[in-house]
């Protein structure tokens, strides 16, 4: 069982949904960006989703592509990303990790090599956008078998026949898209969330967590209610590259985690 599954585990136990915060490794420097992230379990984060900086990150939105360049300039490598984790490790053995990014730094350093840091770093999942369920051999499996749980993304395209794909050999959770295009794109509706995330269900017994276009308190109760949790990333990286102070963001992040946990 890795900290993942213990965490939802925990958090069904206690009829509790999830909170999960998506920051940048980096940003807007490696010792700012490790003061966010130890304090990100103290404002409510139930798991940690900690940005890998590339320089291609096709996914995202303008704000998270700024907050990957600001940290690029800063000096931030995947060995430095890993340090950051290992760093926070030291102070909190139980919040779940997931790296999430895209899979050149992987392949660039070696699959075999990777897995063995992430590991020995306290990462416990990995997101990768880029790499599509055919691909499973490359990365997915043998991050599974490392201890390593494997997310995958389910989208508003993604059709009753391609879900089972999907599905197939991911592990940890579910991350449900909540809309076509980028991060930070447009608002998630909860009313147009409800049944994408109840036809996932009907076919993993994981939970499922639902990201993009929530930005608000509001946004992340309500979506929380139709699903397992919810994750918020451009809202909180928009106040860090804005300059605020850690303990404003984190103010901020601690609203919307109260969001999702009164859901």
């Amino acid at each position: 069982m890795t900290r993942i599954d213990a965490k939802f585990a925990e958090l069904s136990a206690k009829s509790k949904k999830a909170f999960v915060a998506y920051v940048m490794a980096g940003d807007p420097d490696y010792d700012t960006s490790l003061e966010v992230v130890k304090g990100l379990p103290g404002a409510g984060v139930d798991v940690i989703e900690l940005g890998l900086p590339f320089t291609d990150p096709m996914a995202d939105g303008p704000t998270i592509q700024l907050a990957g360049q600001r940290a690029l300039d800063a000096g931030m490598t995947l060995q430095r990303t890993l340090q950051l984790a290992t760093e926070f490790r030291k102070g909190d053995d139980t919040t779940p990790i997931v790296l999430m990014g895209y899979y050149n730094p992987i392949y660039s350093r070696g699959v075999e090599t990777f897995l063995q840091d992430a590991k020995a770093a306290g990462i416990d999942g990995l997101i990768v956008v880029d790499l599509p369920p055919e691909e499973d051999d490359e990365l997915c499996l043998p991050a599974q078998k490392a201890g390593l749980n494997f997310i995958r993304l389910a989208t508003p395209t993604t059709d009753d026949k391609r879900l089972p794909k999907v599905l197939q050999n991911t592990s940890g959770f579910v991350y449900y898209v909540s809309i076509t295009g980028i991060t930070g794109a447009a608002e998630a509706e909860a009313v147009d969330v409800g049944p994408e995330v109840a036809r996932i269900k009907s076919q993993t017994d994981l939970p499922v967590i639902v990201g993009f276009g929530i930005k608000t308190p509001e946004t992340s109760r309500a979506i929380a209610r139709v699903a397992d949790g919810a994750v918020v990333g451009s809202a909180i990286v928009a106040k860090i590259g804005d300059g605020e102070a850690v303990d404003d963001v984190l103010a901020f992040v601690k609203s919307l985690a109260d969001g999702a946990h009164s859901a």
